[in-house]
C-alpha cells in the first residue's frame, strides 16, 4: 500500500500475542505442581530438567529475540517523541499478538504506535495492524491533500507514501489480499472529498478511521465471500489499542482490552501512571451497561453470561467478529460455505460488539516521560503503578528501593532478604536496555518482592505449547519516550 518500510538497525528486535479468545483461560497463580492436561497420560512436567538446561544466555536470547528500538531526531518531525522500545513474547501458537510503529508524512504528520489483540485466529489482527494507520492518515489529512492523491492515481503517476513504518525484520509481512484493500482506502478518500467538509476533529477522525476500517472488513468479506482470505479477516476479530501523537498532543483510541498508561514524573521525583483507557468487557461497569441496554429487557439473563458476550466473546469492543454483527440471514449465507462457523446462542438483535473507539487527548506537559501500551496479558500479570516504575528503574538507571535501615522489629534474615531483593532489581536493569524487555522479564519472574526469581523466570519460558498459554497470554508491549531524556 502507500507505506515505505525502514528497519534501523543498532538498537534492539521484537515479537507477537492472543488471549482474548472465544474459550476460557484463568491463568493459576502458582507455577508449583505443573501438570498436563488430562488425557495425556497425567505425567508431571518434569520443569527441574528443563532448568538445569537453559542458562542465563538462552533466556536472554527468548526475551530478546524480538525486542525493538527506535530514536526520532530532535526538531519537530518527532512531535514530541524521543524513540520508542517495543517487544513481544508469544504464548499461542502463532501469536495472535501484532503491534505496528509508523510515521505520518504527508499533511500534519505524527506518529503512530499501535498494539493489537487477536481472537479466533490472527487473520484479523494481521490485517488491522497493516491497514488502520492509513485509515488514520487519510482521516487526518487536508482534502486539498486528498484531491492530489487522486488526480495522482486517475493519471496513473506513482503516489507520494502517506506512512513510514519502523518494524522488526521478523515481523509478519502484510498479507496480500489483492486489490480490495487499496480500493476500500481509496474508497475512503473519495467518500471524504464528496462530503466536502473540512478536518474533524483528531477524536472525531480516529472514531470515523475505525469504523470505516471495520466497514470495509464487513462489505469485502460479504462481497468476496468465495474467498477464504476477507472471510477469515472479518470472521476473526482483534482488540485495538493506538496512540497517534501529533504536535505535541497525545490521542489515544482504544477498542477493547489492552490499555495505554501514561508515566507521570511529580517533583519531588516519585512516579505515577496515569491510565488513559477503559476496559470494554464485563469487568467495566459502564460498558457492561452501555452493552445490556442496547438490547431489549428481554435478552438481560443472555446478552451477558459468564461475563461473555452471548456467553462466547471476553471484549465487549472489537475488529471483525462478524459472528456478532452480522445479520442471522449474511450469516446463513455463510453457514453453506463454512458449515464449521455456529451461530451463537440466543441471537436475536445483532450486532453485539461495537467497533467505536474510546478517545482520550491529552497535551503533553513536560513531567510526562513516557506511555506504556500493552495487550492484556501484560497487565493481567502487573499492576499499572509497577509497570511504570519498573520502566522509570530502567530509563534512568536508579533503583526505586525500600530503605535499608532496619526499622522496627526488622531480623537479620529480613535485612538479608532486602540486600538480595536490590541485588536482584540492579542485575534486571543492568541486563536489559530495552524497557519492553525489562517488563517481559519482571512479568514472568517475578518473585513477589520486586525482583526477578531466575528459576520461575525459567520455568515460565520453559512451558511446552500445549501448557503455556494456561499460565499467561501472549504479551506485546510498545514503551513510547516523551519530552527530552532529563531524568
Amino acid at each position: 500500500m502507500l507505506g515505505r518500510s525502514t528497519c534501523i538497525s543498532g538498537l534492539c528486535r521484537l515479537e507477537l500475542r492472543p488471549y482474548c479468545s472465544l474459550a476460557s483461560s484463568m491463568p493459576p497463580s502458582k507455577l508449583q505442581g505443573l501438570y498436563y492436561p488430562s488425557g495425556s497420560g497425567g505425567r508431571k512436567y518434569r520443569t527441574q530438567h528443563q532448568t538445569d538446561q537453559m542458562g542465563q544466555s538462552q533466556v536472554n536470547q527468548i526475551l530478546k529475540a524480538y525486542e525493538y528500538s527506535h530514536s526520532f531526531p530532535k526538531g519537530s518531525a518527532s512531535h514530541g517523541v524521543l524513540g520508542f522500545h517495543s517487544n513481544t513474547l508469544s504464548s499461542n501458537q502463532p501469536s495472535e499478538d501484532r503491534r505496528s510503529s509508523a510515521t505520518c508524512l504527508l499533511g500534519h504528520g505524527g506518529v503512530m504506535f499501535g498494539v493489537f489483540d487477536g481472537h479466533a485466529g490472527t487473520a484479523c489482527a494481521q490485517a488491522v495492524s497493516h491497514r488502520l494507520f492509513y485509515y488514520m492518515a487519510v482521516e487526518m489529512l487536508p482534502l486539498r491533500t486528498l484531491a492530489e492523491m487522486e488526480s495522482t492515481v486517475e493519471e496513473d503517476r506513482p503516489t507520494p507514501p502517506l506512512l513510514e513504518w519502523h518494524r522488526h525484520p521478523r515481523d509478519p509481512c502484510e498479507l496480500d489480499y489483492g486489490t480490495n484493500t487499496v480500493d476500500s482506502l481509496r474508497n475512503y478518500w473519495q467518500d471524504r472529498l464528496q462530503e466536502e467538509q473540512g478536518e474533524e476533529e483528531v477524536s472525531a477522525g480516529l472514531v470515523s478511521a475505525f469504523k470505516r476500517l471495520d466497514f470495509d472488513l464487513s462489505v469485502e468479506a460479504q462481497v468476496y465471500l468465495s474467498s477464504s482470505a476477507p472471510l477469515e479477516v472479518a470472521l476473526s476479530g482483534c482488540t485495538a489499542c493506538v496512540a497517534l501523537v501529533s504536535n505535541g498532543v497525545l490521542h489515544v483510541a482504544n477498542l477493547g482490552d489492552s490499555r495505554a498508561v501514561l508515566g507521570v514524573q511529580g517533583s519531588d521525583g516519585s512516579w505515577s501512571a496515569h491510565s488513559l483507557t477503559n476496559d470494554h468487557n464485563a469487568q467495566n461497569p459502564d460498558e457492561l451497561q452501555r452493552v445490556m441496554g442496547e438490547h431489549p429487557r428481554s435478552e438481560r439473563r443472555t446478552v451477558v453470561r459468564h461475563d461473555r458476550l452471548l456467553g462466547l466473546l471476553l471484549p465487549f469492543r472489537g475488529f471483525g467478529n462478524v459472528r456478532f454483527k452480522w445479520s442471522g440471514e449474511m450469516l446463513s449465507r455463510v453457514f453453506e460455505k463454512r458449515p464449521d462457523i455456529l451461530l451463537p446462542p440466543h441471537y436475536l438483535t445483532p450486532p453485539y460488539v461495537s467497533a467505536q473507539p474510546e478517545v482520550t487527548t491529552h497535551r503533553i506537559s513536560p513531567r510526562d516521560k513516557f506511555i506504556v501500551l500493552a495487550t492484556d496479558g501484560l497487565w493481567e500479570l502487573m499492576h499499572r503503578q509497577t509497570v511504570v516504575q519498573l520502566v522509570a528503574q530502567q530509563l534512568t538507571g536508579l533503583q526505586y528501593q525500600r530503605p535499608l535501615v532496619p526499622g522496627a522489629g526488622m531480623t537479620l534474615r529480613g535485612l538479608q532478604r532486602l540486600l538480595v531483593e536490590r541485588r536482584g532489581r540492579v542485575q534486571s536493569v543492568l541486563e536489559d536496555q530495552n524497557a519492553a524487555t525489562h517488563l517481559l522479564r519482571h512479568a514472568l519472574g517475578d518473585d513477589g518482592y520486586g525482583a526477578v526469581a531466575q528459576n520461575r523466570l525459567v520455568k515460565m519460558l520453559s512451558l511446552p505449547p500445549d501448557l503455556a498459554r494456561r499460565y499467561r497470554d501472549d504479551i506485546t508491549i510498545t514503551v513510547i519516550l516523551l519530552n527530552e531524556p532529563d531524568m
